[in-house]
């Protein structure tokens, strides 16, 4: 009785110590959520277009025909085209292009016979080539997406026939919205399906969502709620439940609905209730749901939009200039309409022409359209087929590049936006997320705060430190990690592991040999695994435990509180559990006990469960730690507790096992009888694999394993968790609230394993989870020490995280319950009802502590951003971590240099940030005024000039800067500045920021991400790079290109978006040049021909020219002219301002270019016609010397304007020329009458046996390409460009070439020293994580 009288004493003392934690109601005065009908609230009619499902063959036959007639059928149709419709329908589509229709008016004008210039075919001739070559390329891909399409609509699965009283096969094309469907382990989910039932006999079942997000963690779903029929079998003919749900929508995460059973109770269904098509089904033998969603109308298909199309830059200046073309052409055809009305009323009765009516000026009217015809090549109608192949061809080659390749992750670059590879090369503007983006996402826990009491986990630290020296070791570069493609899926009776988790691997092995038989998966990676307990902490919960330990010296209130923090940290998360011999831990219910009402009652508890001869069922985990749970935390003994400082061995990966803590609480007295190898061997069989959706809860729930709260398994209903030295408790799980970026926490409402009460556990940002807190004498106390441990873990680099509850009494809870349940059976206004009952609960918190989490850079982040930053482009960092945090990364990755000044803007209000912005402008104004002049004070270090600010701005402030009045404040202020970071942002901002930096500023921006807050700004950026990283695929489905780490971005950028652009944009060039150089032949005669329309050549020469003889040259230019190499272009990013400035195609580059090729063509005519002059040569006579010259100036042109010359343009070049000159021979030999009225036979042949053609052909070549070179060689010796010095460089000695950049950088240098401005500096900020700038070296200054 007296140990009753001070257990009551020292629980009274608990709670007045922690006045938050009433545990002292009744257990069991909640009903069930079965027990309450959402009905009740009559006032609350759902609206709107919403659809109902009812069974196929069951009870409502009659309703099912009348509501499922609308209803789409399973089969699915991804091709555009038919047999019957695809020349109608291709046709329809290519005559889109206004290039297409003006060919196609051409055509028609030349039937008209007062028009006519050509043989009525040979006009259709060069647009019935580019229709047909279109066509045949969309005919392949249609009968691609054909055969595609057959494949699934012929795959079998599993419904139920009434009539059969069974499950049949049938085809996937002839499921149907209704039907019951069954279907086994790894089989894909035919149609979207709610599911009604599953072999687990917890209703709940795993998909693995890889086809449809690239996600390959588990995600649960469950059977719906209170389900009538839950047994081990389902009668599909029973089943008389209604469904009423949301209309089709592409929301993959949102699904909004109720079921409505016979005795019209209402049962919320959620997203957790539907399997998507095109799922897969893992780790449960069978399940059964019905379809409310098929075919087209499922969310895999709604999402379905094919490749992404955008519009370059270079091609929207493009158009343009196609635009000037037909200027052009309408002003040289004005010209000839106009000279042949003025040399026609000049003739008087010429005996040359037969007599006609037609009056001068209509006649000039029809020459106009004459002319229209047979100037038409001047319209590069090749151009855009050429782009197109000239495109594919880029792509190819970027995809192939090796030093884009990832072997970890056995992927390279993904081109998803076919038509803006150029883009690429002028990035003026990017806008990069940090997390996975910029670091590894990879998460280590490194220290915490509990109950305002640090512990730094120094041990920690330095294992982590030792993991780091192994991994970038010299044996690190040999490791050959295997590829997810070569797991394989055990079977379901064996209880199959998900594609993410690796097979087991005795921890036996040496370090690296573990590393190469695992990948990482699931977020449950070696350093998540690899958690050293502090000593101090593991002493206070050591006295809970161990029978041995003198009676509690430590304050009950922060005893409670790091028992409840750890149990939040096993608790609160949506974890799945799961082992290689079993695919989920069955969360059996433990014999029930009496609640507790003491801290001293539970420590008694712990000890009577304590006792050496406990151990698991053996369908649980066995609770022997492996060896490398011994190495990380070693036995203890009764008289000490501390872990070994520093793991004598690697780590091993997401699969290593480390069981239940029996020995770690001082339990290890009989382990000394038993064989220790034969019980290692045997605990190393049996492992806990955690599946987390983000490497954050994997890394807290590791955490809270080493300190033995243990996640053992999960249900819908309850948790299996052991605590320390116990064995598995069951804590009833009452509701998820899951995490959502309007919130920015997750909570869980659960019923203590111990003391029966309903707990809140919350965990969250830190800034929203401190606003939630109560103020009390104590808890102020504690929430400073914890802001300033916050504020530590900030400045070190570390994602900080916070931990409340929150304890509900009955009274409290049934009325919130019954709101919630409500809101759950909504379909209209879900999301808003959901959020606000979670924001009614999630109030009057308790604090319990913090975590911090550190996330290692990528490799060569650093480098990469520098690179960027030389290269003239802005980097912007958006990220929703603590500006302390966002400060120390940039420092690390060497976004914030030394020598920067930092200005900061953190403002509460709209008037203030609009003074704040204003100011800061004025300090920048007269900083740069100084130091301009004062420009000798300049401050560098390396080969680069440092002087510049960075702005950190913080979401609240981004919002005000974000409106509409504060826009160009803002925009002014960030134009000063080198590089922007703005934390805690939203992923609406982060979209709202590249739209008004793009519009706004009419710059090229690249927004790159890997998470799906980072979709929106992918999408409204010209360019989106998605990063295949740990969060998924969701970004790498928005993004137009694809890539596995930051650093590839350096490459695809400085050097395949440099060629690209520089590519493209002489080739399409180069085609104006070669089209106005041509028809100015022709234009040039009309002068010596009345302006008839007459050609000195035939049509067949005329119209196969561009299109066959000079055609593919350009497409070869195009795809493999390399102006500067590779490691040139890595060396000197400055090479990137080319494109930037857009150098290769300006203005006054096009106009240039049409000059020229007006003089070569003058040139090429008259020659010829001085050298024939007196003579008596015919017009097809005349012509040949012309033509000749004219392929073999174009021809040559392009020879001086590339900068790669290989055998294979030498073939491709050779080849034109010889195909030109073997047509017009063979023509010549062989044609009379095809060229009527004109007779070809024996011009050519005899032509070219005499000298005076090739005299005139080499004269005429000579002196046209001339100017071109000599200008090219004046200008290049004079002034020249930075392009033309890399060029030099690439071809001089070897030896000589990296000598050369050192004194180019050196010269840059010392040029850019004259121009400097000095920067004072005061304040430094430390970057304390790896691959990080000392940026103590040298003083920040901050604007504050």
């Amino acid at each position: 009785m007296e140990h009753l009288r001070w257990i009551r004493h020292r629980w009274q003392q608990v709670s007045a110590a922690d006045s938050r934690q009433d545990w002292t109601s009744p257990a069991n005065l909640l009903p069930s959520k079965s027990d309450l009908d959402p009905q009740d609230h009559t006032g609350h009619r759902l609206s709107g277009k919403r659809r109902t499902v009812v069974a196929r063959h069951g009870p409502h036959q009659a309703e099912y025909h009348n509501i499922s007639k609308g209803y789409q059928g399973n089969g699915i149709r991804t091709t555009k085209y038919t047999l019957l419709s695809f020349i109608p329908m291709n046709l329809f589509q290519q005559f889109h292009r206004a290039a297409n229709l003006y060919f196609l008016f051409l055509v028609l004008l030349n039937w008209v016979p007062v028009v006519e210039a050509f043989q009525k075919e040979i006009t259709m001739i060069p647009l019935a080539v580019v229709l047909t070559v279109i066509a045949f390329k969309d005919a392949m891909e249609d009968y691609r997406r054909y055969r595609y399409d057959q494949k699934i609509n012929n795959s079998i699965t599993h419904v139920h026939s009434r009539r059969q009283r069974g499950y049949v096969e049938r085809r996937w094309a002839d499921v149907c919205v209704g039907d019951v469907v069954r279907l086994c382990c790894n089989e894909i989910i035919p149609a979207d399906m709610v599911l009604l039932h599953s072999s687990d006999p917890n209703g709940i079942c795993y998909i693995e969502t890889a086809n449809l997000d690239g996600e390959t963690n588990l995600k649960q779903r469950q059977v719906v709620q209170d389900l009538p029929q839950q047994g081990s079998e389902f009668t599909p003919e029973n089943f008389s439940s209604r469904i009423e749900c949301e209309n089709p929508n592409n929301d993959l995460r949102r699904f909004r609905g109720y079921m409505e059973h016979p005795n019209k109770v209402r049962v919320g269904l959620h997203s957790e209730n539907l399997l998507l098509r095109s799922c897969t089904v893992r780790n449960t033998e069978t399940v059964t749901g019905i379809v409310v969603y098929a075919g087209h109308e499922t969310k895999a298909m709604q999402n379905n939009s094919g490749p992404r199309y955008k519009r370059s830059k270079l091609e929207r200046r493009l158009n343009v200039d196609v635009l000037w073309s037909v200027v052009l052409l309408l002003l040289m055809c004005l010209t000839a309409a106009v000279g042949h009305g003025v040399w026609l009323s000049r003739l008087k009765d010429p005996v040359f022409m037969i007599p006609d009516d037609t009056d001068p000026a209509l006649a000039g009217f029809y020459m106009f359209w004459t002319m229209i015809i047979v100037l038409q090549v001047l319209i590069p109608v090749s151009l855009y087929v050429s782009i197109e192949i000239v495109k594919l061809g880029q792509i190819y080659f970027i995809q192939n590049d090796l030093d884009l390749y990832n072997a970890r992750l056995d992927s390279g670059v993904q081109c998803r936006a076919l038509n803006i590879t150029e883009d690429l090369g002028q990035i003026q503007y990017l806008f990069s997320d940090k997390t996975g983006t910029l670091t590894e996402n990879r998460m280590l826990f490194r220290r915490c705060t509990v109950a305002g009491t640090e512990y730094p986990h120094h041990e920690n630290a330095r294992a982590m430190e030792q993991y780091e020296e192994q991994c970038h070791g010299p044996l690190d570069n040999t490791l050959t990690l295997r590829s997810r493609s070569s797991r394989k899926s055990l079977s379901c009776n064996r209880s199959s592991v998900s594609l993410n988790t690796l097979a087991a691997v005795s921890d036996i092995h040496s370090p690296h040999d573990t590393l190469r038989r695992h990948a990482a998966g699931a977020f449950s990676s070696t350093m998540e695994c690899a958690v050293v307990p502090d000593v101090q902490l593991q002493r206070k919960l050591s006295a809970l435990s161990t029978p041995l330990c003198p009676p509690l010296k430590h304050d009950t209130a922060e005893l409670s509180h790091i028992l409840d923090f750890f149990l939040a940290l096993a608790v609160c998360n949506t974890v799945v559990v799961s082992s290689p011999s079993q695919p989920r831990h069955m969360v059996q219910m433990p014999v029930a006990r009496t609640p507790l009402r003491s801290l001293e009652e539970m420590k008694a508890l712990l000890q009577k469960l304590s006792l050496p001869r406990f151990s698991l069922s053996p369908s649980q985990n066995t609770d022997s730690p492996p060896g490398l749970t011994r190495r990380l935390a070693p036995p203890h003994t009764p008289t000490s507790t501390t872990p070994s400082p520093i793991p004598t061995h690697t780590p091993s990966p997401s699969s290593t096992p480390m069981p239940i803590h029996r020995g770690a609480w001082g339990k290890d007295e009989e382990l000394a009888d038993e064989d220790s190898v034969e019980e290692e061997d045997d605990d190393e069989e049996e492992e806990l694999l955690y599946e987390a959706e983000s490497p954050d809860e994997a890394a807290l729930v590791q955490a809270a394993r080493a300190y033995g709260f243990t996640l053992l398994g999960r249900s819908p209903e309850q948790l299996l968790v052991v605590l320390p030295g116990t064995g598995p408790l069951s804590v009833p799980l009452l509701h998820l609230l899951p995490f959502d970026s309007t919130r920015k926490r997750m909570s869980v409402v659960v019923r203590h394993p111990l003391t029966g009460q309903v707990v809140v556990y919350t965990k969250g940002a830190d800034n929203v989870i401190m606003e939630l807190t109560t103020l009390g004498v104590c808890s102020r106390e504690i929430m400073e020490r914890t802001q300033q441990h916050l504020d530590d873990y900030a400045r070190e680099g570390l994602r900080t995280l916070c931990v409340a509850k929150r304890v509900l009494d009955e009274a409290e809870y049934e009325p919130w319950l019954k709101r919630h349940a409500f809101a759950e059976t909504s379909i209209e206004n879900r999301e808003e009802l959901l959020l606000d009952s979670a924001q009614r609960l999630e109030n009057n918190l308790t604090l319990l502590g913090a975590t911090g989490i550190v996330d290692r850079l990528q490799e060569e982040v650093p480098e990469t951003i520098e690179a960027l930053q030389r290269a003239g482009i802005k980097v912007w960092v958006l990220t929703g971590d603590k500006q302390e945090t966002a400060i120390n990364i940039a420092c690390a990755c060497k976004l914030l240099r030394p020598t920067d000044r930092l200005l900061t803007a953190n403002c509460d209000s709209k008037e203030a940030c609009e003074a704040r912005l204003c100011e800061l402008q004025r300090d920048i104004s007269t900083i740069t005024e100084r130091g301009l002049s004062d420009s000798s004070m300049g401050v560098s270090e390396g080969d680069a000039v440092i002087s510049g600010f960075t702005l950190v701005i913080d979401g609240r402030t981004l919002d005000f800067a974000l409106h509409e009045d504060l826009q160009k404040n803002f925009l002014d202020l960030t134009s000063g500045c080198r590089s922007v970071i703005c934390c805690r942002s939203t992923p609406l901002q982060k979209s709202q920021v590249v739209r008004l930096i793009g519009d706004s500023l009419g710059v090229m921006t690249l927004a790159i991400g890997d998470g799906a807050n980072d979709v929106s700004m992918i999408q409204v950026a010209d360019v989106g790079v998605g990063i295949s990283g740990q969060e998924g695929m969701q970004a790498v489905m928005s993004s137009d290109f694809a890539i596995s780490r930051f650093k590839h971005l350096r490459k695809l950028l400085l050097v395949h978006g440099h060629w690209c652009y520089t590519r493209l944009a002489n080739m399409i060039l180069y085609f104006f040049y070669k089209n106005v150089m041509y028809v100015n032949l022709l234009f040039w005669f009309q002068f010596f021909c009345g302006f008839s329309g007459s050609t000195m050549t035939n049509s067949w020469v005329l119209i196969f020219f561009n299109l066959l003889f000079t055609s593919v040259p350009p497409l070869l230019y195009g795809v493999m002219d390399k102006d500067v190499s590779a490691s040139t272009l890595l060396s000197l990013p400055q090479l990137y301002k080319a494109g930037q400035n857009c150098e290769a195609y300006l203005p006054s580059t096009f106009w240039l270019t049409i000059l020229d090729a007006f003089y070569q063509s003058l040139i090429c005519f008259f020659i010829p016609y001085c050298a024939y002059a007196g003579s008596d040569v015919g017009l097809l006579s005349f012509g040949s010397p012309i033509n000749g010259s004219a392929l073999l100036i174009i021809l040559l042109h392009q020879v001086i304007e590339s900068r790669t010359l290989t055998w294979l343009h030498a073939v491709v070049l050779l080849a034109s020329a010889g195909f030109y000159y073997a047509f017009v021979l063979v023509f010549s030999v062989t044609c009379v009458t095809c060229n009527s009225p004109t007779n070809l036979y024996g011009v050519e042949t005899k032509l070219m046996s005499e000298p005076l053609y090739y005299c005139v052909c080499v004269l005429t070549t000579v002196l046209a390409l001339l100017p071109r070179v000599l200008c090219r060689a004046l200008l290049n010796s004079i002034c020249p460009s930075d392009l033309v010095k890399a060029q030099k460089l690439d071809r001089s000695l070897l030896e000589q070439y990296w000598a050369t950049i050192h004194q180019w950088k050196e010269n840059k240098l010392d040029r850019q020293k004259l121009k400097s401005k000095h920067v004072p500096q005061t304040l430094s900020v430390n970057a304390d994580v790896p691959h990080s700038v000392d940026c103590s070296q040298e003083p920040i200054s901050v604007l504050s």
